[in-house]
């Protein structure tokens, strides 16, 4: 089942139990919202699970981009990615975790085909605030799935106060072994499919009052699901990454680290510009001037004659159609090709300071404060200049 396949079963499945597809938001929050990006396929509906009647009713499925700044030292392993899509449901006050559970359990094993016997569940086991999620247990007990206790592992949350509830994890196991253990204690046990029983908001002092109504918020990683569904240990061997895999490494051969990290930057940089982003010194246009920089410090690692202009065609115009952009190719190319020679003209400039005398022993934190604040430098450029 390719990635295409695999959305369209999720929706139909989802559609067919009463759910209405909502189209997904761009990777930026409405104004005034403090959030730089889309993070979380609940983000957008914020507003309907805190109380407000949703024009489509109260059974929801959709498809969100999102981007999570935090994952961005952790892309080069097997699963993260700077830029993903999440498959999310919800019912705003309309039914209850155990039915979004059983739901989830008949998809995964007849909808998708995945064997029960590598299936295995957590629960929320209780707080001094909230007692154990029996209901997921027993749901769970009743389908033979093997069931782990947690404590803050299975409670979600969106920030220190807001929205907030226990949930339920379904994993997969990925080892070549039967399953053993649980997926606390075995990283061959991954993550594919969160159930959150959104029932409260914390409050400042930490509390906890019930939200207007019982909400259930799922999320499912599209890129991580589909290289599990296609025997992938990896996210980039996904047939969504088979362009990137066909035609990156013929242009840039890198070691397979650097390739997944030049690989998800780029087309992070390009689902971010395609959603009317540009590069900035904050904010937003910050992440996507990071994003383009350490993309050239790789490639340039090896060979500094390497230009983002050579990039394919058919990469860009891959990512845009798939994440539905309609941004002119060109426009893409021209924006990262600014940034490349901004970013060299940066890097010449601050060769030619860190040479002076006062900045060739050690440097404390007043000289960083001032190569940033006087050169535009960063901590991490300086850094990197002095390694090379």
């Amino acid at each position: 089942m390719n990635t295409e396949q695999l959305v369209r079963t999720f929706t139909e499945y989802f559609e067919e139990r009463g759910h209405r597809r909502i189209t997904g938001s761009t990777l930026l929050p409405p104004p005034g919202d403090p959030v730089l990006f889309t993070t979380a396929g609940m983000h957008p509906l914020t507003p309907y699970l805190e109380g407000r009647p949703h024009p489509l009713g109260r059974r929801l499925v959709n498809v969100q981009r999102c981007l999570r700044t935090t994952d961005l030292e952790e892309v080069g392993d097997p699963t993260h990615l700077t830029v993903f899509e999440m498959l999310g449901t919800w019912s705003l006050g309309d039914y209850e975790g155990p039915a979004s559970l059983d739901w989830g359990y008949g998809l995964l094993t007849e909808g998708f085909g995945v064997d029960p016997a590598l299936l295995h569940a957590t629960v929320f086991g209780g707080d001094g605030q909230v007692g154990p999620d029996t209901d997921s247990l027993e749901l769970w007990q009743q389908h033979g799935v093997p069931v782990e206790v947690t404590g803050e592992d299975n409670w979600w949350s969106n920030g220190p106060t807001g929205p907030c509830g226990p949930d339920s994890e379904i994993f997969l196991w990925t080892g070549d072994t039967p399953p053993r253990s649980t997926p606390t204690r075995d990283d061959r046990w991954v993550e594919v499919w969160n159930h959150v029983m959104m029932r409260h908001r914390r409050l400042p002092d930490g509390s906890l009052v019930p939200l207007p109504q019982r909400n259930i918020d799922t999320g499912l990683g599209l890129e991580r699901l589909a290289s599990l569904l296609q025997g992938r240990t990896c996210v980039y061997d996904s047939d969504l990454f088979a362009p990137w895999r066909l035609r990156l490494p013929v242009l840039w051969p890198l070691d397979e680290s650097s390739f997944r990290l030049v690989c998800d930057h780029l087309r992070s940089a390009v689902v971010v510009i395609g959603d009317g982003v540009r590069p900035a010194n904050t904010g937003r246009g910050y992440v996507l001037r990071r994003l383009v920089r350490r993309v050239l410090t790789v490639l340039w690692r090896d060979d500094p004659s390497r230009g983002l202009g050579d990039l394919p065609a058919e990469l860009i115009r891959h990512t845009l159609d798939h994440f539905r952009q309609d941004l002119p190719l060109d426009d893409v190319r021209r924006v990262l090709c600014e940034e490349e020679r901004r970013f060299r003209r940066l890097l010449e400039r601050g060769r030619q300071v860190l040479a002076r005398p006062r900045f060739r022993g050690p440097l404390d934190e007043e000289d960083f404060h001032y190569l940033h604040d006087t050169h535009g430098l960063p901590r991490e450029l300086v850094l990197s200049l002095r390694a090379g």
